[in-house]
């Protein structure tokens, strides 16, 4: 996917018009300096301009050496399937959480309730469900856990439809660590076939407008990685 000078402004607008108190010039300010800080933008200029660019990252990331993910065989994996850009492009989720954090608490409340984890990336969709679905094919255990770079989360199983999930996260700004490390320790007892309660969300309706330029930027930037001819990899302590 191509990113455009009015594929910004438009984005922009859609913005505005949903959120109604904020001006062009302040939300165009905000894209500039997210497209520097968050998205790996590299420009001389002191305020960071998109004209003339076709992606966000000048560079893509060449996974065709790293190993490629296999079908697990151990009834106690779940495997979670990461974005195309994350830890490489995008290091922290919408709401600034480290991605190493995010994995790391994941992998632990897998853990604690006795189960093994596995990390591959996702190079071939950068929508979430899909993703999940994937990671819980490659699964031994059928049940695996998608995360977008931007931190939106899927828990999925392996014989369900792509929208028919076990449990959707979608407001990414409002996750924090505990959560994270609730949704490993769900999508343990999911495979343990365990009663589960559903991981406790908060819900603001303002999310989306607040996060919307962000949002697209960072999913642009993590569709410009896939790569759907290498597929998924081996991500461990990669």
């Amino acid at each position: 996917m191509q990113i455009s000078e009015t594929l910004v402004k438009q984005i922009i607008d859609e913005v505005i018009k949903q959120v109604g108190q904020m001006d062009s010039a302040s939300v165009a300010k905000a894209v500039s300096n997210l497209t520097k800080a968050e998205v790996g933008v590299k420009t001389t200029s002191e305020v960071p301009s998109m004209a003339g660019r076709d992606r966000i990252n000048e560079q893509k990331t060449d996974y065709s050496s790293y190993p490629k993910a296999k079908k697990g065989t151990d009834p106690k994996e779940i495997v979670i399937g990461v974005g195309a850009a994350f830890q490489k492009e995008i290091k922290r989720t919408i709401c600034d959480i480290p991605l190493d954090e995010v994995l790391r608490n994941v992998k632990a409340g897998i853990e604690e309730e006795g189960m093994n984890a596995r990390v591959v990336k996702i190079l071939d969709t950068s929508d979430v469900c899909f993703m999940a679905l994937e990671a819980a094919k490659l699964s031994g255990s059928g049940i695996g856990v998608g995360i977008q770079s931007k931190g939106t989360t899927v828990i999925h199983q392996r014989d369900l439809y792509p929208l028919s999930n076990l449990e959707l996260f979608p407001q990414a700004p409002l996750m924090t660590l505990e959560t994270y490390r609730q949704i490993g320790k769900n999508a343990a007892k999911y495979v343990k076939g365990e009663q589960v309660v559903p991981v406790p969300c908060t819900n603001d309706p303002m999310c989306r407008p607040k996060y919307q330029v962000k949002a697209a930027l960072m999913h642009i930037a993590e569709t410009e990685q896939l790569d759907p001819k290498v597929g998924a990899i081996e991500w461990e302590g990669r």
